[in-house]
């Protein structure tokens, strides 16, 4: 015997978001945006490190 597929729950947000896809189309896809603030380094430089930015 087949079993019978569960009925999805009405959800209101949804067939809001589905009405106005149909209306206005598709919204643009979104980009990675890299951060704005990198950390410093947790420790100081090792004196190798130093010696190999001069």
């Amino acid at each position: 015997m087949a079993t019978r597929k569960k009925r999805k729950v009405f959800r209101a947000s949804k067939a809001v978001k589905a009405a106005a896809r149909e209306h206005i189309g598709q919204p643009p896809a979104t980009r990675a945006v890299p951060a704005r603030n990198s950390k410093p380094p947790k420790r100081k430089p090792t004196l190798g490190e130093m010696l190999a930015e001069e």
